[in-house]
């Protein structure tokens, strides 16, 4: 039976920075969300993507954890990743650095998730604003990487919630903030999470061809 967490009905704010809380709220929900799964249904494939959802929660809580990571040495590199040991236990599974013990079951895996989103919220507490750190799609600063945490969350318990039977509606006031940050280009629209969708490659936004390519901004601007 698919089940919800109600949208904000609060009309949509203007954009301002993304927060550890708001991060911290993003993974709270996905975690309340994810709960309530069957037990069984962990091995089925998590939307359109190839991995299944048990994988798919191993790879969200990889890139909490990368993220957090990136912000911790002293000096954050600039040039290219704190050097974890990325690897897939599978052909065509996601390389990560973080896996969850199969034997917890899906309550340690959620525990995994919890766990790794937590790190980021601290370190994105923490780090001073000033601080600069490497990423693929742009040297950020911790409100970035707060925004990154928040987006790979949003979609990807998107693609959970398909697989898992399950739905799943993120806060407007959160979706719009996520948009503003890493996603400067796309359209504006009085519903931001259908355009985080549009803007992540996984679903039609009217009058806008479906991007088959995508990234977003990382970089510090102003």
């Amino acid at each position: 039976m698919s089940r919800s967490i109600s949208r904000s009905t609060e009309a949509a704010l203007p954009p301002s920075a993304v927060t550890a809380d708001d991060l911290d709220r993003a993974v709270q929900l996905s975690v309340s969300v994810l709960r309530q799964a069957p037990p069984t249904a962990w091995d089925g494939r998590a939307g359109s993507l190839e991995w299944d959802c048990w994988e798919t929660v191993e790879h969200l809580s990889d890139d909490l954890f990368a993220y957090a990571v990136q912000l911790g040495p002293r000096r954050p590199p600039l040039e290219g990743n704190v050097p974890f040991v990325w690897e897939s236990r599978r052909p065509g599974g996601p390389a990560n650095a973080v896996h969850a013990d199969r034997a917890a079951g899906p309550a340690g895996l959620l525990q995994v998730l919890e766990a790794s989103g937590a790190l980021l919220v601290a370190m994105v507490r923490t780090t001073p604003p000033e601080v600069r750190a490497h990423h693929v799609f742009g040297v950020s600063d911790p409100e970035g990487f707060a925004a990154m945490g928040a987006v790979e969350t949003l979609v990807h318990t998107y693609d959970l919630a398909e697989g898992l039977g399950l739905a799943w509606n993120p806060p407007t006031d959160l979706c719009a903030r996520v948009l503003a940050r890493l996603f400067p280009d796309v359209p504006q629209a009085a519903d931001p999470w259908p355009t985080l969708l549009w803007a992540t490659g996984r679903a039609e936004l009217p009058g806008h061809p479906r991007r088959t390519t995508w990234r977003w901004d990382g970089s510090v601007r102003g």
